[in-house]
């Protein structure tokens, strides 16, 4: 039976694994048991000290949906490239929803014991690091690394007709050097013979704490901007942060127009030979900073929208447990009850979201040793030792 990817039905399913993924990220930024919520939160359900990043976190969950949704739609061998400071419970939610997370790392299963031990384990002593590290699936960037990202999907890409880096850039990080001189890499770009870039620029208007300037410009002084650099940019904004349809449905045609125009390109070059450089679609997506997470903190103050939703952004923590019922509310909204059974098993209207196989982001051969890896190839390091202090070190002791 065909899937109709535009419907109204397939939109609402991407939203209910988005929230499977946004519930994942805030159980791994402060849980280390009762995952699924089945009693009263306690102290020992709570880490000690909470460490972590919340701000890019839902912004960066609902592109990955978005992309996993083209995946499946055009049949595309793409991957992801997290290019915001930190977060790195994005890439890990979303390999354990679409499977090669407990594929890799077995002891992190498919249940209600994995699920503990997936919110337990990361920015925890012994676990892994709040960031998309070389042990995450799919990562061959990290996120903590500010300025890189484009490069890095640009020379992943490079003879790799096949491929398409999705480049999902802060906002604050376009402000570094190395990422305002990487706009400038699709000059490198041949349509024929190399995959294609979309950089998705994640606009949630603060680095750290500061405005940062991609967000005080206009669309038009921004399409201006990136026209000017061998861009098309194509604007994507929540408008009410409580009302995630309209959304959705504009990041789905968004992206559909974005990658219909990267196919057009590529068609139009290999058809006709054509390497002349064109313009690369681009998306810029402006959404809440902290988005679906606190609107306020205990004392009032805003926190989605503002810099208070950068780290952790409410102080709970296992000694401090006085509003620990604002976690388990904030966790509810997500409407865990609809994402997993009872085992903690995730149910399959979920999982069938997520592409199959190597199609899933996260396992993306580039991202694990490349597509076709071959040794690398060494001399014999004997064959350039000086020969004096060689005879020094194999000289027998006396």
């Amino acid at each position: 039976m065909a899937v109709d990817y535009d419907s109204k039905q397939y939109l609402e399913g991407v939203d209910k694994y988005w929230r499977a993924a946004n519930y994942l990220s805030v159980g791994q930024l402060f849980l280390r048991d009762n995952p699924l919520l089945d009693r009263d939160l306690t102290s020992d359900d709570v880490k000690v000290k909470p460490i972590g990043h919340w701000g890019t976190i839902v912004s960066q969950t609902f592109i990955y949906a978005h992309l996993n949704r083209v995946i499946n739609k055009y049949d595309l061998n793409m991957f992801y490239i997290e290019g915001s400071g930190h977060g790195g419970q994005v890439m890990v939610s979303n390999s354990y929803l679409d499977g090669s997370y407990s594929d890799i790392y077995p002891n992190i299963s498919q249940d209600k014991e994995g699920l503990k031990k997936l919110f337990k384990q990361f920015s925890f002593p012994g676990g892994v690091a709040s960031h998309a590290a070389p042990e995450t699936p799919g990562s061959i960037h990290e996120g903590g690394e500010l300025g890189y990202s484009l490069s890095h999907g640009t020379g992943a890409i490079l003879d790799n007709p096949d491929v398409i880096a999705a480049v999902e850039i802060g906002d604050g990080e376009a402000e570094t050097g190395p990422l305002a001189a990487s706009w400038f890499s699709d000059k490198f770009i041949n349509p024929i013979k190399d995959g294609a870039v979309l950089p998705i620029i994640n606009m949630n208007g603060f680095k750290i704490s500061n405005p940062t300037i991609l967000s005080r410009m206009t669309d038009e002084e921004l399409t201006n901007y990136f026209k000017g650099m061998g861009w098309n940019p194509k604007f994507v904004e929540v408008k009410d942060p409580d009302n995630h349809m309209p959304v959705h449905e504009a990041m789905a045609k968004t992206m559909d127009e974005a990658i219909s125009e990267i196919k057009a390109i590529q068609k139009n070059a290999r058809e006709n030979n054509d390497n002349s450089l064109p313009n690369w679609p681009m998306i810029i997506f402006r959404s809440p900073k902290g988005w679906t997470g606190p609107k306020e903190d205990f004392d009032g103050n805003p926190v989605e929208g503002s810099f208070r939703a950068h780290q952790v952004p409410l102080p709970i923590a296992a000694d401090s447990m006085e509003h620990a019922d604002k976690l388990v509310s904030w966790l509810k909204s997500y409407k865990p009850e609809e994402i997993f059974n009872a085992d903690g098993t995730l149910k399959q209207e979920v999982r069938d979201f997520a592409p199959k196989g190597d199609k899933r982001m996260s396992v993306n051969p580039i991202t694990n040793g490349g597509i076709d890896p071959k040794p690398l190839k060494l001399p014999d390091y004997k064959d350039y030792a000086v020969k004096v202090l060689l005879q020094v070190l194999l000289k027998p002791k006396t």
